[in-house]
């Protein structure tokens, strides 16, 4: 054969293949009654090829020759399929108008590793959060958007409270912000590294940073309420929080909002992006890029006490005569700032997913979240000569704490099919890093000499998460799922020290009464962090875990998981969860569950150590905390921390009634042993103790008791044709209640001091802090372009109780009435409103405007004259509902390109 002939051959050859290999092209679009889905997912079941519809709900797929079942999804729509045979040089184009589903139809890919599941199949409750309710709700922090949306969790911002004005405590069901884990696509997110150390919820816990994560990169929230440490490991033990990413494609979103308190404070402005692009066949990466600015909201009152001397005659004189309170930076008599703190972040957020085969895919997930926060502290008065350097603030002055944080998670991972076994292999880092600095304050020990601004230290905590997760659906019984899995996790918490004028000892003294006084040491507001404070702490964990379901009938299913965890510092310890369901009928099915738990002390418990001022009823105190490895802990008998461990009960209905109404209703108990607590302070009768160290009071971390939390969640739905549109309701319902179960355990040397180990104000902390209930009802009704949102929070009964007045003797006189009364509090319940208008304007483009909390109801004032501190707290910062804003109103476009 010729060359001519073998080129012509070969030509032939490779055309035929070409033509007999090219792809079809099919089109469609994807609607609900209301017109395009922008964003649906449409995926060839069994393949990895899919694509999401452009703005106009339009979709393309280039498919080879065969037989296929395309799928068009959305999220609270239910799925629809078109089966299809494709031959070489066909063209087709699929229409599918999904219809809207509720939530319990919904697949959850939390609390089950067998494949898509909805809740009437699940033996778990699980609550989903859509995207459109997410769009809804009006506020642009995650932690609020969640407060305000889910019954069962609280975040609230905090106040006069250094790192924790601008990192929110968090609870689910009423428990600590370490109970709670929480997962990005499936995968464990790190937590912060602040360590809450202030008389706020949360005190001597390490929580997630929600408001690290940029709302709109989020597709859909899993909330599990349930205990999964089993499933999961450990600080699973109120339950799950999964936040689902976003994966759509060929639609860009822009949205701009701007909004202000009633008051005038609190302004905010908001820019969020999200733009997805296709990657090679059925990929996808998208990017989310948000900037919030939040101004401060000040809600304290006016100052009525001493200024320059306690003899209040000289002190109303220099008072007028120096104009004091034009000196101070505040508005009227106010000399602090209580509220919301000021506070700017940029996030940016992306996530992937690109087909390497037609079984196997890489993806990656992440993104950095930097804060830049201001708060400010107890303004430092003339009259408190050991705080002030009178050549440099002859008036006092008011400090403030800049917080800078950086947050950066980064995960990779591949998943795929072997052998019809599921495996997915994947690495996640997380990095949290904060940096403090002081500004408008002074070093009084160092005199004349001292800087203004300081750089105090800060904190990182670093968590390199490694995953093997196998699974596999077999055809026994009715059904078999059996998945196995790793996980490694290597943990570093690290504390920088200040700069030395932040922590030094000046050795410089004033003259008070004709007698020497050191002045104070340190910082004002935040001393800094010294060498001997510095640490740089590593510890590994590894967990293994088997996790079985079996339908055992078409309506029993059955589960059972173990978990076996081992760390480097904390030994090994089994824990197990059996949990199951019977499904009466297709729309109503019961489930229930018991599980086990083990939560390490996290690191930050076990290491952090320093020495922080500390204001109770408006007088300073110099309180160390000491770590339980210091010679110090020992001294008081403090013994080392050991693992909390608990005991999950659940149990609940879910049924769908009609075609319009649906409902769940859930019991639980959680029972915690060996609870680990920050102390009370010790300070009377230790003096010999602290004296030498130059603090004021002592505080620890212990197990000093077990809790018990018994509750009820209830949620219902209510979706149906009214009038000209659509009206969709959801009630959700929380009844809470912790209790200290037990007595108060403590050392022999200690014996006595149980009431200053868990003072009265520590066990309200646990007991009373978060609201016993909390009802959220949300409606929305659509008409054509326009919709309205009608939203109420209930939040229920929270109580302060003073460490002190357990006794009628120690109780002290209420100037407001005359009487000598207790300084507790009961602070009543409270309804939240929001109202939101909404108009599309064109396909592209959609305004809103709308309130938060629109008839600006705030928590019950200080009944009390002793815990107002001189007028300075008309509401309390101990104890919060909802916060101090009040009504805030604001406008949003958002554009769909």
């Amino acid at each position: 054969m010729n060359i001519k002939s073998i080129i012509l051959l070969s030509i032939f050859v490779i055309g035929n293949n070409f033509i007999s290999a090219q792809s079809i092209k099919v089109t469609g679009k994807v609607s609900d009654q209301f017109g395009a889905l922008p964003g649906a997912k449409v995926a060839l079941q069994g393949t990895t090829i899919e694509t999401a519809t452009n703005v106009d709900g339009d979709f393309e797929l280039d498919i080879d020759p065969g037989k296929y079942i395309v799928s068009a999804s959305f999220v609270m729509y239910a799925d629809q399929e078109e089966e299809v045979n494709l031959s070489a040089g066909d063209s087709i184009h699929l229409e599918f108008e999904l219809q809207s589903a509720f939530e319990i139809e919904q697949n959850i890919s939390v609390g089950t590793r067998s494949g898509a599941r909805s809740l009437l199949e699940s033996s778990v409750p699980v609550d989903i959060i859509s995207p459109q309710t997410i769009a809804q709700s009006g506020r642009i922090e995650l932690g609020q958007i969640l407060n305000y949306i889910a019954p069962s969790f609280n975040s609230t911002y905090q106040t006069i409270s250094d790192g924790t004005d601008h990192i929110d405590p968090v609870s689910l069901r009423g428990l600590g912000p370490d109970q709670v884990l929480v997962l990005i696509d499936g995968k464990r997110r790190h937590t912060s590294s602040l360590l809450n150390v202030n008389g706020t919820f949360g005190r001597g816990t390490v929580g997630t940073d929600f408001n690290a994560i940029p709302f709109g990169a989020v597709d859909r929230i899993e909330i599990l309420r349930d205990g999964a440490a089993a499933q999961y490991g450990s600080d699973a033990i109120a339950g799950v929080i999964n936040i689902v990413l976003k994966e759509q494609t060929g639609v860009t979103y822009l949205d701009t909002q701007l909004g202000s308190n009633l008051d005038g404070d609190g302004k905010q402005r908001y820019f969020g992006g999200n733009v997805g692009f296709e990657v090679g066949d059925g990929g996808f990466v998208n990017f989310t890029l948000e900037f919030r600015d939040r101004s401060a909201t000040n809600r304290s009152g006016a100052y009525s006490g001493p200024v320059y001397t306690t003899d209040l005659a000289i002190d109303k004189a220099l008072i007028s005569e120096r104009d004091f309170f034009k000196q101070t930076g505040f508005d009227g008599q106010r000399v602090m700032e209580v509220g919301n703190s000021d506070v700017r972040n940029i996030s940016f957020f992306f996530n992937s997913e690109i087909p390497l085969t037609r079984v196997t895919s890489f993806y990656a997930h992440g993104g950095r979240n930097f804060r830049d926060g201001m708060s400010s502290g107890f303004y430092r008065f003339p009259k408190d000569s050991s705080r002030v350097v009178y050549s440099l603030y002859p008036d006092g002055f008011s400090p403030k704490i800049g917080t800078d944080i950086v947050d950066d998670a980064f995960t990779i991972g591949f998943v795929g099919v072997k052998n019809n076994w599921n495996i997915d292999f994947s690495n996640t880092l997380g990095v949290n890093t904060i940096d403090f600095n002081v500004l408008n304050s002074n070093n009084a020990s160092l005199g004349d000499t001292s800087p203004t601004r300081f750089y105090s230290g800060g904190f990182r905590y670093s968590q390199n998460t490694t995953n093997l997760d196998v699974s596999r659906t077999f055809n026994w019984l009715y059904g078999v799922s059996i998945a196995f899995g790793a996980e490694m996790r290597i943990e570093n918490y690290e504390i920088s020290a200040g700069e030395e004028a932040s922590w030094i000892n000046g050795m410089d003294s004033i003259s008070v009464g004709g007698v020497l006084k050191a002045r104070e040491v340190g910082s004002q507001v935040f001393p800094g962090f010294q060498p001997e404070n510095e640490l740089n702490e590593y510890r590994t964990n590894n967990g293994w875990y088997l996790d079985t379901e079996a339908k055992l009938t078409d309506k029993l299913l059955a589960g059972l998981a173990t978990r076996y965890e081992s760390y480097s510092d904390f030994g090994n310890e089994w824990i197990w969860k059996a949990s199951s369901r019977y499904r009466f009928t297709s729309d109503l099915s019961i489930n229930a569950g018991y599980s086990t738990g083990f939560r390490a002390p996290s690191l930050h418990q076990l290491y952090f150590n320093n020495i922080s001022t500390q204001f109770f009823e408006g007088d300073a105190v110099s309180v160390g905390t000491f770590n339980n490895n210091s010679t110090v802990a020992k001294a008081f008998g403090i013994e080392s921390l050991r693992p909390e461990l608990s005991r999950h009960f659940n149990a609940g209905v879910t049924s769908k009634l009609f075609y319009n109404f649906t409902f769940t209703v859930n019991l639980y108990t959680i029972k915690i042993l060996n609870r680990i607590v920050m102390s009370g302070r010790f300070d009377e009768g230790f003096e010999f103790i602290l004296n030498p160290l130059n603090v004021g009071a002592a505080q620890f971390f212990t197990n000093a008791f077990d809790t018990r939390t018994s509750g009820m969640d209830i949620t219902t739905t209510f979706r149906s044709q009214f009038g000209l549109g659509e009206l969709s309701s959801s009630l959700g319902v929380n009844f809470n209640k912790t209790q200290v179960d037990g007595q108060i355990r403590t050392s022999e040397e200690l014996e006595g001091q149980q009431n200053v180990l868990l003072n009265r104000e520590e066990v309200s902390r646990i007991e009373s802090n978060q609201p016993n209930a909390k009802v959220v009802f949300l409606n929305s009704y659509k008409v054509g372009d326009f919709t309205i949102v009608l939203n109420n929070t209930y939040f229920g009964r929270v109580t302060y109780r003073h460490p002190e007045d357990n006794e009628p003797s120690n109780w002290v006189i209420n100037s407001n009435t005359g009487l000598i009364e207790t300084r507790d509090q009961d602070f009543s319940p409270k309804v939240i409103t929001d109202l939101i208008f909404s108009w599309r304007a064109t396909k592209n483009i959609k305004a809103s405007i709308g309130g938060q909390n629109i008839f600006n109801v705030y928590p019950d004032m200080h009944t009390h004259s002793a815990n107002i501190s001189d007028g300075r707290f008309p509401y309390s910062r101990r104890v919060q509902q909802f916060g101090v804003m009040g009504a805030h109103y604001f406008a949003k476009i958002t554009l769909r390109l």
